[in-house]
């Protein structure tokens, strides 16, 4: 894994956050029992430019948390409509968060970053909410429960247009995806049944990146 000095060198040639995200980065961390749950300056950097090379109309993001990571990819999305065959819509980012106690500070966020007509916000469960979004997906960001995340990506992938991509965090779990699998908590086996799963998934092509808690990078062929 990477050392502090490392990523403190990494992330000191990583454009600034802006304005907004830094307050949100700090309010988390003064907030939050779990601050360690956020993106970051590093991964937010990254989302941000991933829809912003893939330019996507529909991106969903599973487990919003405080709101840090679908503010950076609603920060990349096209500043105006995108052209499909027929008609031109505009991009529009879906989060879901579970708990409900952290909706007032994900939206006022949202506000301060202007995105209130980008993002839309869902409160619940995933595995309930995704089944009513009728939506193709360009681009879907997995960072929630990690016993379930088979179950999501099992549950995207039909509606990921082909040559869409997923991207699941913290599929290196702090090192623990390499223990013994006897000696393995749930939330471990499932990264482990998920990273395991995909990689043998003929519907895909994947990639793990051992950028920060690991991020597992998906392209459905």
């Amino acid at each position: 894994m990477m050392t502090d000095l490392l990523f403190e060198y990494s992330e000191a040639h990583t454009t600034p956050e802006s304005t907004v995200m830094a307050k949100l980065n700090r309010e988390t961390h003064l907030s939050q029992v779990y601050p360690q749950m956020l993106s970051g300056h590093i991964q937010g950097t990254f989302l941000r430019m991933m829809i912003q090379m893939l330019q996507p109309e529909r991106v969903l993001e599973i487990g919003t948390f405080t709101g840090y990571s679908a503010i950076a990819m609603g920060l990349g999305l096209p500043s105006s409509p995108v052209s499909i065959p027929g008609k031109e819509r505009e991009p529009i980012l879906h989060t879901i968060e579970v708990n409900p106690e952290l909706e007032n500070g994900i939206r006022k966020y949202i506000h301060e970053a202007g995105l209130e007509e980008r993002i839309v916000l869902h409160t619940g469960k995933a595995l309930e909410i995704i089944p009513d979004l009728d939506e193709t997906w360009d681009l879907v960001f997995i960072d929630a429960d990690k016993p379930n995340y088979l179950q999501y990506y099992k549950m995207v992938l039909p509606r990921l247009r082909q040559g869409g991509f997923i991207i699941a965090d913290n599929v290196l779990w702090d090192g623990k995806v390499t223990g013994e699998p006897a000696k393995m908590d749930k939330d471990t086996r499932g990264i482990t049944e998920f990273n395991d799963f995909v990689h043998n998934d003929k519907r895909v092509e994947n990639l793990m990146l051992p950028v920060r808690d690991g991020l597992m990078i998906i392209r459905k062929l």
